[in-house]
């Protein structure tokens, strides 16, 4: 069985996943109370950079794994590895 590439970043991906858990309550509780628009609005900014930071780790420990891996291997394998970044990378910019 292969070892997904964040696996040594696991418990850092956690940490960031559990703020925006927690960022996302918080702004629901804003919502809940009326809060002010930009304020409610400044939060989601915030939240969603947090989950951009998390993406791009991803991303990242996928290229200089998966991909890196795949490449060694050449052939199809690659071709595949690679076209699922370039995918990947797309959603990310068009979000």
């Amino acid at each position: 069985m292969s070892m997904n590439g964040y696996t040594d970043n696991k418990a850092d991906l956690r940490k960031r996943l559990s703020r925006v858990e927690g960022q996302v309550r918080g702004i629901s509780r804003m919502v809940d109370e009326d809060k002010y628009c930009i304020d409610i609005l400044t939060q989601v900014a915030a939240a969603t950079k947090a989950l951009e930071t998390v993406a791009l780790s991803l991303l990242s420990d996928h290229l200089s794994h998966c991909v890196a891996q795949a490449s060694a291997e050449g052939g199809e394998v690659a071709a595949e590895k690679v076209r699922e970044a370039n995918d990947a990378i797309a959603r990310l910019v068009r979000s």
